[in-house]
Order: structure tokens, then sequence, then C-alpha cells
């Protein structure tokens, strides 16, 4: 693996020209917590704030060092990837041709024609990634342009593979433990692949979202698995299918060295690292810090380092993030209480909520000719135990309450 070794730090310098390597920082918050040396690999702090400029500098590069002449460049992307192609797009002076699903942020879509200027063009195509995928490939083909992949691409594994050059560079001792967020598996890959054969080289772990763990399924089958169904929103990292070529240097890895973690979870971190440490993640960018508490037995005494991947963050979600941390840690219930259509009964039940308990939602709207309404009703507090008070006084009272909070089907349509 030498040679690949050799290839990664060369694309790693390379890539001076481009940008400063990103911060491997102490972060004293994480490592009290854990009883650990946390670092971690701020890959949120890159021009385009995530590692996908790193492949897309290294496959664009060596594409023109095979073609100089070729001078059209074509990715599917709704995120990262078309951020980094187009900043290299500009950097190189190519033209590159990036296509986006109509359903794109538009925040998403300004800021990647930011980057690019006059060297990208901008195709918003398709409701969902696999038809905007298709229809670049499609016009790739036409156009005799040169797709670039967001992760399953050998040149793409090597330009990843400089964050694990990095680290090194920045840290004098190596550490114990590398934590990898996993999505399509371009950077996993390519920081097993520099450390395969290494000797003393560091243990790997990987994370990946719940509702997307196509490494851990796959691992499991011991083949690749497309997953049937994908939860979106860690939108940087939730594939229904890893890369063939990551899968290729990520089989031999353990079913146990990979922790998916739940969204809800996720949304806790995110809210933690951004009040305590001013720390903006995406979702997929906070995967390798929450999963230390699947961990945090195993690494007390010892040298981690966490890749946060990206802090492409729209503020806009920040409400929903808020709403399922608060639903993870119990603070948070939505309940379909059946009231008496009588004078006071709302009253009644009011009363029985206790001094910390605070009405987030209501919605209710009283039917003629019967004897009971239905109501929405949303109840935040500040400890989970409150709920179980309530649900006692409730009880007592003779009050029909239903608690809806995971119950998907209903809460997704109500909520």
């Amino acid at each position: 693996m030498s040679d690949f070794r050799d290839a990664a730090q060369q694309a790693c310098a390379q890539m001076r020209s481009l940008f400063a390597q990103t911060p491997l920082q102490h972060n004293a918050h994480l490592s009290a917590k854990y009883g650990a040396d946390i670092y971690l690999k701020r890959e949120d702090l890159s021009p385009v704030r995530s590692y996908k400029i790193r492949g897309a500098f290294n496959a664009l590069r060596k594409a023109l060092a095979v073609k100089p002449e070729q001078k059209t460049f074509v990715c599917a992307s709704a995120g990262n990837h078309a951020q980094g192609m187009a900043f290299v797009c500009r950097h190189f002076d190519v033209q590159g041709v990036i296509f986006m699903p109509v359903t794109t942020p538009a925040q998403k879509v300004e800021k990647t024609r930011i980057f690019g200027g006059d060297n990208v063009e901008i195709i918003l195509s398709g409701d969902y990634f696999d038809d905007t995928l298709a229809q670049a490939q499609a016009y790739c083909a036409e156009k005799a342009a040169h797709f670039l992949s967001p992760f399953d691409d050998e040149d793409v594994i090597e330009g990843q593979a400089s964050v694990a050059v990095e680290i090194a560079q920045e840290m004098p001792m190596r550490p114990d433990l590398v934590v990898l967020p996993v999505g399509g598996g371009g950077l996993s890959a390519g920081i097993t692949r520099y450390y395969s054969g290494m000797p003393d080289a560091p243990e790997l772990l990987f994370t990946e979202p719940a509702g997307g763990a196509s490494l851990k399924a796959a691992l499991q089958e011991g083949a690749q698995v497309t997953l049937p169904k994908v939860n979106n929103f860690v939108d940087g990292a939730a594939v229904a299918r890893i890369g063939d070529r990551n899968f290729a240097l990520l089989k031999h890895c353990s079913p146990d060295q990979v922790f998916p973690v739940s969204e809800d979870r996720l949304c806790t971190t995110m809210i933690e690292m951004l009040n305590i440490e001013g720390i903006v993640l995406e979702p997929a960018g906070a995967l390798s810090i929450d999963v230390l508490a699947d961990i945090a037995d195993q690494i007390k005494g010892k040298t981690v380092v966490c890749v946060s991947s990206g802090g492409n963050f729209d503020f806009e979600r920040l409400p929903e993030v808020k709403e399922r941390a608060q639903k993870f840690l119990g603070l948070k219930k939505y309940f379909i209480l059946r009231l008496p259509q009588r004078p006071g009964a709302l009253k009644d039940f009011l009363g029985l909520l206790g001094p910390k308990d605070d009405i987030a939602r209501f919605e209710y709207l009283k039917k003629s000719a019967r004897n009971f309404g239905t109501v929405l009703i949303g109840i935040e507090t500040d400890a989970p135990e409150n709920f179980i008070e309530l649900d006692r006084r409730i009880s007592s009272e003779g009050f029909d309450l239903r608690d809806i909070t995971n119950d998907a089907a209903i809460a997704e349509f109500l909520i």
C-alpha cells in the first residue's frame, strides 16, 4: 500500500495550491466528557465546508493530466460534492455542468453558483437524486464530457485519503483510534487504504445514520446490498448502496466496527456542539462525534480523532433539529386528547399540567352533536420524569390521552 500512500501524499501536497490544510483541534469539552483525548479533524472548515473538495480536486487534476484538452466535467449532486466540484472547476478554469435535483434548497444552489462563477452551469432536473444522476450521465455521454463521481472513483478515494496525510502531519503521536463517518464510502475507503499495512496503524471505527446503514448491511451480508428504503435526514451520508470500489476496500472490516446512530440522537449532538463549542455541523458532520456515546467505555484514556466531515447546515432546519433532539431526550411529546365537550373541560385538563409543563402546540375544533372533541397537543418540559407524573394525574382524572410521539404514520402527517 506504500504506492497508494505516496500518491495520497502527492495529492495532499498539490492541494496546497488551492487551500490550506484543515486544522486538527483538541476538544476539551469532549475530552472531559469521555475521559479521553479527543481531537476533531475540522473538514467543516475547508473552503467549501466539507472534505468533498479533496476528491473533486484530485480526480479533476488527474483527468487533466491524462487528457489536457478535456474542458467539460459533469456531476450530479444536491450538496457538498457539487460545491467542491464548482470550486475546483474555477481553480482549473474548466467548464463544470452540475445537475441538481429540482428539490435542492435554493441556498445550496446559490452557494454552488458562487463557488463556480462563470465556470459552472447548474441544471435543475428530477425530483429524486436517481433521476438527476441518470440525466447527468446521459448528458455526459452525449457531450463526451468527463463524469466526476462523488465517491465511487479511484482518484476520488485517493484524494479523500489526504485527510489521513494531514492527521499525520498535524499530530506528533499516532492516534489510538480514528472515527470515520460513512456515506458513499469515499472518505472511509481512502483512509482505510492509507493505513492498511502500516505498522502501529490506528484502529478504525465507522459510523453511519441508522436510516442509511448501507455499509453495515453489506458487511453483514458479505456482499453489496441496496437498502430498500433510506431516511434522508442525514442527507450527506444517507445512501442506499455504498460505492462498489469503496466496498471492495472495506469488505474485510467487521460489522462490529460499524455503528449506526439514531437520527434523533444525532440532533442532540448538533445542538450540543453549537451551544457549547460554537461549531456548526451538518447532520453527516456530527456522526463521528455522536457515536462517541456508543464507544465511551473503549476510548477512556485513549487518543481519538473524529473527522467532522461537513458544516453545510441550512439554519432553516434548526427548528426540526431542535424538535428531534427534544424528542430523543424525552423533553417533548405529542398527544391526542379526547376532550369532553362540556364547559370547563379544557380548564380541568390544563389544571393537571405541572409547573414545568409548557404547551407547545394546541389544535382543537369543536364538533357539533358530539360528546367528545379531539385535541392535538404538544407538551414540552424540562425533565422526562415529568411526563410520568403528568400521565398519572391525567389517568386519575379520567381523561383519555394517547401518546403519538413515536407513531410515525400519525406524527408525520399531523406534526
